[in-house]
């Protein structure tokens, strides 16, 4: 069995937990019929509840938000292009890791498959290794909502910081020192300050 893990585009859900990986709820769709059953009987021997195996694949996005499961595994068949737009769909789509089924994956393809967003791809091989494929997926998957909530909060205070610069004519390092300083007077995080400048709320007067 190969597993290997790319950075999602997802915006997603949070995942927390993943340390204590129990009884998890797991979205399963195929393409091809007849690995449905064989998949899904594999999440479920691992002690895992299965959710909707019997949808389409390009019904993965909507139903993770109606069903909001932990982690989705997608049988995509064959690599080709239908397959890849399928890839981008769901993963614009989706609202949890999406993990890639795939039957003997070429080179191009998974190259093609990381730029459209998908999250990891796991071939034909024994239960413990998917258990331990889904752990290290949830697990990355934290890692890269901390890393984009990072850069979210980053950005926000940066664009901020640029307003009130303008705004009072001051320098960046003043700007910052505003910013904080309403944090503490409205006992808020710095980059709920800095969302409330972005939306025109506080500090206009303020020198």
């Amino acid at each position: 069995m190969r597993t290997r893990y790319f950075v999602s585009r997802s915006g997603l859900p949070s995942t927390a937990d993943t340390q204590d990986l129990k009884r998890l709820r797991v979205l399963v769709a195929n393409e091809r019929q007849d690995r449905l059953a064989d998949v899904a009987g594999l999440v479920a021997g691992l002690g895992h509840e299965v959710i909707a195996p019997q949808i389409e694949v390009s019904e993965v996005g909507p139903v993770t938000a109606r069903e909001h499961p932990d982690v989705a595994f997608v049988g995509l068949g064959e690599s080709s292009k239908h397959a890849l737009e399928l890839i981008e769909q769901i993963v614009h789509e989706a609202s949890c890791p999406v993990v890639a089924l795939l039957h003997a994956p070429d080179p191009p393809f998974l190259i093609e498959a990381a730029r459209r967003g998908i999250f990891a791809y796991i071939t034909d091989g024994d239960p413990q290794e998917w258990q331990n494929s889904i752990e290290i997926v949830l697990r990355r998957f934290a890692e890269f909502r901390d890393l984009e909530g990072a850069f979210k909060r980053r950005t926000v205070t940066e664009r901020a910081k640029g307003i009130l610069m303008e705004r009072h004519t001051v320098d960046e390092e003043r700007a910052f020192q505003m910013l904080r300083e309403h944090a503490r007077r409205t006992q808020s995080v710095l980059v709920d300050a800095a969302q409330s400048v972005i939306d025109g709320k506080s500090l206009r007067r303020e020198a």
